[in-house]
């Protein structure tokens, strides 16, 4: 396309990489909000979901945990179903970063502002 240009071609095709990379960018930041995980603490009784943005959707408690006594449990058991959920779905935005980085051949580990 641009070979008789010798470095500026180069530079020409890094800028068209460049904008290819922040329109994908622009579309993996809109499908975060699409993506859900779910987080589960006490063998399940408490799940949360959230979008692999970290935003907290919803949360479902068994009613089987709700005891006057089991307060303090019941907070812990939803602190860790949410810890949980936010950790899955940052471990999700890093596999799509890593897909949208390998897809325009940068390195998988890069780093990226999200």
């Amino acid at each position: 396309m641009l070979k008789g240009l010798g470095a500026l071609g180069d530079m020409a095709g890094m800028m068209k990489k460049a904008q290819e990379m922040q329109g994908k960018m622009a579309q993996l930041q809109d499908d975060m909000h699409a993506i859900m995980v779910t987080g589960e603490s006490g063998a399940g009784l408490v799940k949360a979901i959230c979008s692999a943005k970290g935003e907290l959707k919803s949360l479902d408690i068994d009613p089987s945990i709700f005891n006057g006594d089991d307060k303090e449990v019941v907070e812990d058991l939803i602190l860790a179903a949410i810890k949980d959920a936010q950790s899955k779905a940052s471990d999700r935005a890093q596999q799509e970063m890593a897909k949208l980085t390998e897809g325009m051949g940068l390195p998988a580990d890069m780093k990226l502002p999200f």
